[in-house]
């Protein structure tokens, strides 16, 4: 998928997803919030000047969220991300209401929406993980300058012995039976099964 796609499957069906900023202690602090635009430039959403959730972005620029739908676990497709914010006021303001009437039965007078400011999910990184696939599917992403900084894991194709403990140790079979052996990362579990079971220490962690 592309990461226009991602963030249309993140803003438009997933919608509502958990937020973690810093509070003033450096402790993580959680809430729900509503992406309300989604763009090749980004994502967007909006808080209230008097919640705790502004001053924490303002004082500290960078979110890290997560969303998902799905009727149960193997239904699922979880989408998580991180990066930097910016408050960009007003602008788009009236867009975001066009975009979500909702938001007019939340604060339905012009006094009201006063206190809402856009703030703007500009350059980060994240992971779509889609577990409605067998073996599971799962893409790395980042967009506004970032790089993506892979997890899971490799085999060091000059120790590989090809002695076939991590193909079996594997729980979703995407390791190659060529030798020098492959994981294939796009199916990886990220379980670490081969790492622990490899006898010739081939395998490293990633990230």
């Amino acid at each position: 998928m592309t990461t226009d796609e991602i963030f249309t499957v993140l803003q438009r069906d997933i919608h509502s997803v958990v937020v973690a900023t810093l509070d003033e202690h450096g402790l993580p602090q959680t809430c729900v919030i509503d992406l309300m635009l989604a763009g090749k430039e980004g994502l967007y959403f909006l808080t209230a000047r008097g919640k705790s959730l502004y001053r924490r972005l303002m004082a500290r620029p960078f979110v890290a969220l997560s969303g998902m739908r799905g009727q149960d676990t193997l239904s699922s497709i979880a989408i998580s991300m991180r990066g930097a914010v910016k408050n960009i006021g007003r602008a788009r303001l009236e867009e975001i209401f066009q975009q979500n009437p909702y938001m007019a039965k939340i604060y339905p007078t012009p006094q009201s929406q006063e206190a809402l400011e856009v703030f703007h999910l500009y350059c980060g990184e994240g992971e779509y993980f889609d577990l409605s696939q067998l073996p599971p599917y799962r893409q790395s992403f980042a967009f506004g300058g970032a790089q993506v900084h892979s997890g899971g894991y490799r085999i060091c194709g000059d120790r590989c012995t090809g002695c076939q403990a991590c193909r079996a140790a594997c729980p979703v079979g995407c390791i190659s039976d060529g030798v020098p052996r492959k994981i294939d990362p796009a199916r990886c579990l990220h379980c670490g099964n081969c790492m622990e079971v490899c006898p010739a220490g081939a395998v490293e962690r990633l990230g």
